[in-house]
């Protein structure tokens, strides 16, 4: 796979460039909050996902609403390119910059406005972290609900460009579920509003098709979300299984019996051995997986789904269940999971975290299917999952200092995907498509399908500038992404139905 966003200028043209666009956006900035020299700017060379890199032109750090108006006014005008920017903690590339654009930093843009604890909500602007909505609201007895394992420093405004999930969005939905409004403006500086605080809106869903677009339709900067009261407790099982098949089928058990977890999560034997020697959560080392099934509510109706759960676990075949006995256990639980990114990062130079989803019912399948990948392209890969949605999140292990470890990281991703789509399920569940998952848009998407994407694009953003380069592949990268499946052996022709 091609690296995205290679420089098409020379260093002279891109050096003129950055000139003029520098000279223009002084007028609308301050000093301050406008960086173009190298050292400046090559923090903002990538997101999370740090296999692909690239400097911006310039970055901009506006501290008011009007700023980012001006800046969007002028890029558009200019026909320069800008990428939002929020916490950096995207996994997909979404957020790296563009060789010839602005990156938009709305990292100062982190005020709570308002906390409505009788409409049980909070408007909050774009830069504020997922996990400080929740602090602010605990003096109310609520909170919010979605929450990535990157709660702790991603923002609002990122989760709500990828439609973020988390632990508990099993029962309480991702982010197009838990917010109801969001403002911001248009590339060309035009002020927009999707969505409202009334139940319902008139028109289009628009805010549906705000929420995931990964900044490629408008430029977010406040959003109001929705806050559920926080449960009078909360306990969770830790089932250990022996077998995936068995912790795959267990997961399907307990949805077909009518309950619906809080949160549902796995985890495969070398992820559980990576969290547990990083947090000491208490995880069963002798399991192949072992599941997180955690039950909120009053204690009278807590009590009842863990008995039923913990029931159908057993049935399932679990070899062990434990029960957490009060919060700290229950938290000490949840911290493995919680780090099993960083945990990775203690065992390996570098990951690439994967974000399919399929059918409950093909978990095992997706899990011996990667097992048999990791002997095909030489690469150890760790399972972690949301697993009552059927998200997967497999952490492929690599060193990025080795081109051809590279290169089979990212066929490794690509059989993950295409499998995963193959078995009814997407090539992404909440962490984005942005540059990462370009290629494997192909497979998923015929050409019919990527023009409609297209035109809806097109419909808020004319003339291409936000976030351009992303998402939505060309013809011309699926066609050639076919014949680099075929020189890689994966396929014998690239005339395949989507390509």
């Amino acid at each position: 796979m091609n690296a995205p966003h290679s420089p098409a200028l020379g260093q002279a043209a891109r050096q003129a460039l950055q000139q003029r666009v520098v000279q223009a956006l002084a007028e609308v900035l301050p000093e301050h909050s406008l960086l173009w020299q190298a050292e400046d700017t090559t923090p903002y060379e990538c997101d999370g996902l740090t296999a692909y890199r690239q400097r911006p032109l310039v970055v901009c750090l506006p501290e008011t609403e009007d700023e980012v108006q001006a800046v969007l006014v002028t890029c558009h005008r200019l026909g320069v390119p800008v990428v939002a920017r929020g916490a950096g903690t995207g996994l997909s590339g979404g957020a790296m910059p563009h060789a010839e654009g602005v990156t938009l930093s709305l990292a100062r843009f982190n005020r709570i406005l308002e906390v409505d604890p009788v409409s049980r909500t909070a408007t909050v602007q774009c830069g504020v972290r997922n996990l400080a909505i929740s602090e602010a609201a605990a003096p109310y007895g609520l909170y919010y609900a979605p929450d990535p394992s990157s709660q702790i420093a991603c923002t609002i405004g990122g989760n709500v460009a990828e439609n973020s999930g988390g632990v508990h969005c099993l029962k309480y939905g991702l982010t197009v579920h838990n917010v109801l409004r969001v403002r911001g403006f248009l590339m060309d500086g035009h002020p927009v509003e999707f969505g409202s605080e009334a139940l319902d809106t008139p028109g289009y869903d628009l805010l549906a098709a705000m929420i995931g677009s990964e900044g490629m339709l408008a430029v977010a900067l406040e959003v109001t979300v929705k806050l559920v009261p926080k449960p009078q407790l909360a306990r969770c099982i830790m089932a250990s299984f022996d077998d995936v098949r068995k912790a795959g089928d267990a997961v399907a058990a307990v949805i077909a019996a009518g309950i619906i977890p809080a949160g549902l999560e796995m985890m495969d034997k070398p992820m559980t051995a990576a969290v547990e020697d990083f947090v000491h959560a208490g995880y069963d080392l002798s399991a192949e997986a072992i599941l997180l099934c955690e039950s909120d509510g009053t204690p009278e109706e807590v009590e009842e789904e863990i008995g039923r759960m913990s029931a159908v676990l057993r049935s399932a075949g679990a070899t062990a269940i434990a029960v957490s006995r009060d919060e700290a256990e229950r938290l000490r639980f949840w911290s493995g999971r919680k780090n099993a990114f960083p945990a990775s990062g203690r065992i390996s130079p570098d990951y690439m975290c994967m974000d399919s989803t399929i059918p409950r019912k093909r978990l095992a399948d997706i899990l011996l299917a990667i097992a048999e990948m990791e002997k095909k392209y030489g690469l150890r890969c760790a399972n972690v999952f949301h697993a009552g949605d059927g998200n997967l999140h497999p952490l492929i292990l690599f060193d990025a200092n080795d081109p051809d470890q590279l290169r089979r990281c990212e066929l490794f991703g690509a059989d993950i995907l295409e499998t995963s789509v193959a078995m009814g399920g997407t090539v992404t569940g909440e962490h984005g498509v942005g540059v990462e998952k370009l290629n494997s848009m192909c497979v998923q998407f015929s050409a019919e399908e990527n023009a409609q994407m297209v035109a809806l694009k097109q419909a808020f953003d004319p003339a291409g500038l936000l976030n351009p380069g992303k998402v939505i592949p060309t013809l011309h990268r699926c066609a050639e992404y076919g014949k680099m499946l075929v020189r890689a052996g994966q396929i014998k022709h690239p005339d395949l139905p989507r390509f």
